[in-house]
């Protein structure tokens, strides 16, 4: 797919209205049935919040914990989609205004997607060296080791290199989170049930999007922590959640670590045992204590190679969840759009075109 860079201006990514005015819409309210299914999709979005809560803090930025985070937001995107289909929401109560920042927050996750996968396929690229290193330190000579030492030296600066497009990142996220005072929903009951569905989904992707580019960018900085009213049912497991995992990785970052992913950092502290040792030579080296190092390095590579790409699978798999969802907006308007095309003395002015 290709890489679009965002042609838009600068939108908050809660365009929908403030969703605490939802509860008693003065315009149109919502029956008992429209009721049930917001009440339906929140109970589901607080079960899966509470999935992700890791069982013991070592668990938090594993790469299989960030895989199944990723996993959770395509499941709440796919529930969006599912709702809009269900809804059976005339285009007609989309406002041009709500699509059109709805396109733009799509365009933007999309770039986050992509900004993720480079940060992936870097970190994939630096276990090139360390594989390398593993194979020369298959043969007991000097010189294998010096250039096993060399490729190590090539892993470290690698992996201590920060890539630009996540710095990026941090600032469409900063937009993304500007403001939650935008446009109401007006006269459909049907709209605000979907408004305050997305509501919680958009809560829940600020919240992973900003834990991975923490994570990636190597500062805690990049962290918010965002407000959610009681009014929500799935608020409690969404504040348990951030706040655990926020202030674990704050916590880590502020005792000097150059990484919170548990993958990579177990990888940069084998391959601070083994500089050491094999940096003097064959001559200087105790067989045993390097044999069992070589092997966990090997051990912790073969780990840290698997799980990137399974993480990189899952950015794959939401990048695709939110173009679908921009597809499943966007087919209806086409239709309607071709329809009012065929009317007589219809105004072009009139007209909803993208």
């Amino acid at each position: 797919m290709s890489r679009s860079q965002d042609p838009h201006p600068p939108r908050s990514f809660f365009p929908f209205g403030n969703p605490f005015r939802m509860i008693s819409p003065k315009g149109s309210r919502m029956s008992p049935q429209l009721l049930a299914v917001l009440q339906d999709f929140e109970a589901t979005l607080a079960e899966r919040l509470k999935k992700l809560m890791p069982k013991s803090k070592d668990e938090i930025l594993t790469l299989s914990w960030m895989t199944l985070a990723m996993k959770s937001l395509c499941e709440s995107h796919n529930d969006i989609r599912t709702l809009i289909t269900a809804l059976e929401l005339p285009v007609s109560d989309w406002e041009d205004k709500w699509i059109d920042v709805y396109l733009d927050i799509s365009t933007k996750l999309l770039d986050i997607c992509n900004a993720f996968t480079s940060e992936l396929s870097r970190l994939d690229l630096g276990n090139l060296p360390l594989k390398c290193a593993l194979h020369n330190l298959d043969s007991a000579s000097s010189k294998q080791y010096l250039r096993a030492c060399s490729l190590l030296d090539d892993w470290r600066q690698h992996v201590n290199s920060r890539n630009p497009r996540i710095e990026k990142c941090c600032s469409i996220l900063d937009n993304l989170v500007g403001s939650l005072d935008l446009p109401k929903v007006k006269n459909s009951a049907k709209g605000k049930v979907l408004m305050q569905a997305m509501y919680g989904v958009k809560v829940e992707t600020v919240f992973v999007c900003r834990v991975f580019t923490a994570a990636f960018s190597g500062s805690s900085k990049k962290l918010s922590d965002l407000n959610v009213a009681d009014i929500h049912s799935w608020a409690p497991a969404f504040r348990s959640l951030q706040n655990l995992v926020n202030e674990e990785i704050r916590v880590r970052f502020s005792g000097g670590k150059f990484t919170v992913l548990n993958e990579l950092e177990a990888v940069d502290i084998l391959v601070k045992t083994l500089y050491p040792t094999i940096q003097g030579g064959v001559d200087t080296v105790e067989t045993e204590s390097l044999v069992k190092t070589v092997e966990e390095l090997r051990t912790a590579t073969e780990k840290l190679s698997q799980g990137i790409d399974l993480l990189a699978k899952g950015v794959d798999g939401f990048f695709k969840v939110v173009f679908t969802s921009r597809d499943t907006l966007l087919t209806p308007m086409r239709f309607d759009k071709t329809v009012n095309d065929r009317v007589p003395g219809r105004n072009i002015d009139q007209q909803v075109v993208h």
